[in-house]
């Protein structure tokens, strides 16, 4: 395509801009066909230019193609550009981008792209690195996700508390209870302070691990840094703790949350009533039953707060 071809249909659809994007869009789409992918991000550049953007379908099919061609310095340069200009980016964006890394075994273009992305002064570029770090871990690209948490701590976009509480779900959920406990002490050497979702996440992550006594350790924990435990946190506690068979404890950890002043839903009554008769306290599970018989009104909804 030559410059005078470009400015000519450029000129077209700044005529007549909101029909002309469903054309553009179908051009770019065939450029892709032809596998004219660098006429096809020059149409795109220029468009940006002059302020027209299109649809967040067209820059997902850029990416895709630009990943399944390799070419990760066109697919680094619209994202910048896009990034620049407007915000039109959702999460089929990032997924399709962490996917086009799927099959790399050389971190090299990753690392380049990340680095780039860092020095670009776009608004809310933490952020940005974030949703890519769910998008890879969505993706099933564990390490790189991790890769990328680790790069941003020597890079210009410093990783924020919610980068943290991402990397803490990531990696309790895969079930790297190692990694998950460093990164949380990496919060506390860095200038943050865990908050209540840094604790649940941890905590949950540990109870499925059957680890309940660090459970507790960092339960005290909150306490000792003024970070309230929730209904989230105790109902993972009350829960894990019955279901072990360490039922004086759940019911330990339930009479704390009340004295807190929190109302236990009525997901914690029935947890608590079925892990007593298991272990045959009866007594114990008819009190419990009739406790919440009679606190109906003041009982909380299941919906919210079952531990899964």
């Amino acid at each position: 395509m030559t410059d005078e071809v470009l400015n000519q249909f450029i000129s077209q659809v700044e005529n007549n801009a909101v029909s002309n994007k469903v054309t553009c869009t179908a051009y770019i789409e065939k450029l892709c066909e032809l596998g004219s992918i660098l006429d096809a991000a020059r149409l795109l550049k220029s468009l940006h230019a002059k302020q027209i953007f299109l649809s967040p379908k067209t820059y997902n099919m850029l990416v895709t193609v630009m990943g399944e061609k390799k070419n990760f310095g066109l697919l680094s340069q619209i994202l910048k550009d896009v990034l620049l200009s407007c915000n039109v980016l959702g999460p089929d964006f990032y997924i399709n981008l962490a996917k086009a890394f799927s099959s790399m075994t050389d971190s090299a273009p990753l690392l380049k792209l990340i680095g780039e992305l860092s020095d670009t002064n776009f608004p809310n570029n933490t952020i940005v690195m974030n949703k890519m770090i769910i998008a890879f871990s969505k993706s099933k690209q564990i390490e790189k996700a991790v890769m990328i948490f680790d790069l941003m701590k020597n890079l210009n976009c410093k990783p924020d508390l919610v980068t943290y509480n991402i990397l803490l779900d990531i990696l309790g959920t895969a079930g790297w209870i190692d990694e998950t406990l460093l990164v949380f002490a990496s919060i506390k050497e860095s200038s943050l302070s865990p908050d209540i979702i840094s604790y649940n996440t941890l905590i949950n992550s540990l109870r499925k691990l059957g680890r309940l006594d660090l459970c507790l350790v960092f339960l005290r924990e909150m306490s000792e840094r003024e970070v309230d435990p929730d209904l989230r946190t105790y109902t993972a506690l009350i829960d894990s703790f019955g279901r072990s068979g360490r039922v004086e404890e759940a019911l330990g950890l339930f009479g704390q949350m009340k004295k807190k002043g929190i109302h236990p839903s009525i997901y914690n009554y029935r947890s608590l009533v079925s892990n007593l008769k298991k272990v045959g306290k009866l007594k114990l599970a008819l009190s419990v039953l009739e406790e919440m018989n009679s606190s109906v009104s003041d009982i909380r909804s299941t919906k919210d707060f079952k531990i899964t």
